[in-house]
């Protein structure tokens, strides 16, 4: 059945309201339990609607009355990575407890599609917008801060825009990821980073830098490797490095993704260098990966909070919550040179 089927199109209120042998006025007063509708036409009209599957639209209806929708929006990165999907799954646990509910977009990294999003949502009368940005200006967003639309940022804080946002501790966790390595007698360390430009990566790529120079160690810089931005990238720079004529003991990759490269990169070797990644993921105690571990979930609660707070009333200067991190031993990171 094609999408122009008329059989596979919605049903109308038109419809019901031929079916239950009344007006569309009295099929929409009934459907919408308005007074002044007999029992008897009101039940004709509910059984018509469920023999034809039709549903009101409570958001339009809403809408119309010039109400503000019941709708959280999330402009998001990829949800099929763990990372999103983690954030998303604690936002949309915080909001049920308020009757809210989460509908989400993707960006794909893109900030003229983040805009568009953004303006979308925003069109629609959301309650508050979460964002994990992937555009360098928010001042745009202000006028619309000003209307009442609570933003709260994740991941990544606005800029050109005094907003709540909700952070992970990138720099002190990277310098706790080198520090570890140091520690294990490493100097040799490739340091593989995904797109330089954006925020988070910046941190953790200056939090490592940071942890080197505190060590007088430079025996690391041939070994930088920045913008790796897919697993197949960074499986194919590990596989580079590793190829080298003098490749490096250890590896440290700045997010869950370029960590699965690198351990698709090491999977054949008979001595792999030592590992650590920043952000957990599933299966990272299995195979025995050492990473720089936040709550993710928090992340995404702790953002839910900050807009909830905001539609009920909250008009303090912007917020920022810092995630803390965690190097988390599992074995790959503790090998020695």
């Amino acid at each position: 059945m094609s999408a122009d089927d008329p059989a596979a199109r919605r049903p109308t209120l038109t419809q019901v309201a031929a079916l239950a042998g009344v007006s569309l006025k009295t099929a929409s007063r009934a459907l919408n339990r308005e007074p002044n509708v007999a029992p008897s036409t009101g039940r004709r009209v509910r059984d018509a609607a469920d023999m034809l599957g039709y549903r009101l639209n409570g958001i339009a209806r809403e809408l119309r009355r010039g109400a503000t929708s019941a709708l959280v929006g999330l402009v998001s990165g990829d949800l099929t990575n763990p990372f999103y999907s983690a954030v998303a799954s604690g936002i949309e646990r915080e909001l049920r407890q308020h009757g809210l509910l989460l509908v989400t977009a993707n960006n794909d990294e893109d900030a003229a599609l983040e805009r568009n999003l953004v303006d979308a949502f925003l069109e629609r009368r959301v309650r508050a917008l979460l964002v994990i940005p992937s555009g360098q200006d928010h001042e745009y967003l202000a006028i619309e801060g000003n209307r009442g639309v609570p933003f709260v940022f994740l991941d990544r804080p606005p800029d050109g825009l005094a907003a709540d946002a909700v952070l992970i501790d990138n720099v002190g966790g990277a310098e706790k990821a080198g520090e570890h390595l140091l520690a294990y007698g490493h100097r040799r360390i490739a340091l593989v980073a995904d797109l330089a430009q954006v925020a988070p990566q910046r941190g953790r790529i200056d939090g490592f830098v940071g942890a080197m120079r505190a060590a007088g160690n430079t025996a690391w810089e041939p070994y930088l490797r920045t913008d790796v931005h897919d697993v197949r990238h960074a499986e194919q720079t590990v596989r580079d490095l590793l190829a080298g004529e003098r490749p490096p003991s250890a590896v440290f990759t700045t997010n869950n993704r370029l960590t699965t490269g690198a351990l698709r990169a090491m999977r054949d070797v008979a001595d792999p260098p030592a590992l650590i990644g920043f952000d957990d993921f599933d299966l990272a105690d299995v195979l025995g990966t050492t990473v720089v571990a936040h709550d993710m979930s928090a992340i995404g609660r702790e953002a839910a909070r900050l807009a909830y707070e905001r539609i009920s009333g909250h008009i303090g200067p912007a917020r920022t919550i810092v995630i803390s991190t965690s190097v988390i031993p599992r074995g790959s990171g503790e090998r020695r040179p």
